[in-house]
């Protein structure tokens, strides 16, 4: 099996790999649903079901040395940037091969060695760890770049300002990257915030900006590609909006009924997954025999990872434990 080390790197310059990537997440996405119904793993869950193509738009375009600090619909993003979907389901259903040792579940995914920083279930959380982290990365005069990756909702809070505001006056090597899925948890975006084309907030931290469409991969590797290049150039930041749309509710336990008539339809017909199929196709890169053979080796795929992870050990009572604090050294001054 490839580590997630080498199914971040494999990701880079494959288009087919991309499109095997998104049905992934998409696969596994809808198995994580099941399985939370079936009552097989407790707590919550919030999908990216629709929201494939920015995730993986992203995994393409930054490096593994680069880190990225992602919000609690963490899944897609995670397989996205290489993590395997043995140790991405370990996670959730709380064993200890999972990415955190099984302590972490949904919310929590992580791997260093793919830039993975932990996904926070604080709104927002992440932009100023990828601030800080792009601080590092400047003070060390090191040639990464950070990403700060959050929903709509999230440019509504102080972190936001705060972020953005001193990565502006700093230059620092981040992108701050909004995934603008219409809704704040239940909430449609006009209902909340008094613009909806969000990276025209940029202009108040004399940010440049980009506007992009989340459910087309290839616009968003274009946009991305921009923004990261000019950080890595010493540019400083940019602001990016993703226009995307998830198709499952806020969490599980959402059927998201207060969506208008119509409007999960309109949105289906700009499927992340169909927009691809199309343009691999026309490319003479994919048939229609090819797709349905790529769909069940996914399923096959991911019904492996599931039944492996099942049979994985739970973590002990000690790990709870483990990694909360870590003893200082002391000093040879």
């Amino acid at each position: 099996m490839s580590t997630s080390l080498e199914r971040r790197e494999a990701l880079k310059d494959n288009e087919i790999l991309w499109y095997e990537r998104m049905l992934e997440i998409r696969e596994f996405e809808k198995r994580t649903n099941e399985l939370f119904a079936s009552g097989e793993i407790r707590g919550t869950t919030h999908l990216c079901v629709g929201q494939e193509a920015l995730a993986v738009g992203l995994a393409t375009v930054l490096e593994p040395e680069d880190v990225i600090a992602a919000t609690y619909r963490s899944h897609g993003i995670a397989l996205a940037f290489g993590l395997t979907s043995h140790s991405t389901m370990a996670e959730i259903m709380g064993k200890a091969t999972g990415c955190a040792g099984g302590v972490g579940g949904s919310m929590h995914m992580c791997d260093k060695s793919i830039g993975l920083l932990p996904t926070s279930a604080i709104i927002g959380g992440g932009m100023p760890v990828a601030a800080g982290a792009a601080l590092a990365f400047q003070i060390q005069n090191k040639p990464q770049v950070a990403v700060a990756f959050f929903g709509d909702a999230a440019t509504n809070i102080g972190a936001f300002h705060e972020s953005l505001n001193l990565a502006a006056i700093w230059k620092l090597p981040v992108v701050f990257v909004i995934d603008n899925n219409v809704y704040g948890e239940y909430s449609r975006i006009n209902l909340t915030t008094p613009i909806e084309d969000l990276h025209l907030r940029a202009a108040s931290y004399d940010m440049p900006s980009i506007k992009v469409d989340g459910m087309d991969i290839y616009a968003v590797q274009e946009a991305m590609t921009q923004a990261v290049d000019g950080a890595r150039r010493g540019e400083g930041p940019t602001l990016v909006e993703a226009k995307t749309y998830r198709f499952s509710g806020h969490s599980r336990a959402d059927q998201a009924l207060y969506r208008p008539a119509g409007e999960l339809e309109m949105w289906q017909k700009k499927d992340p997954i169909l927009l691809t199929e199309q343009a691999l196709t026309k490319k003479g890169l994919l048939s229609e025999a090819k797709i349905l053979d790529m769909k069940a080796a996914m399923v096959e795929f991911i019904d492996q990872a599931i039944n492996q992870a099942r049979l994985d050990p739970e973590p002990g009572l000690e790990q709870m434990f483990e990694n909360i604090y870590t003893a200082a050294k002391a000093s040879n001054a």
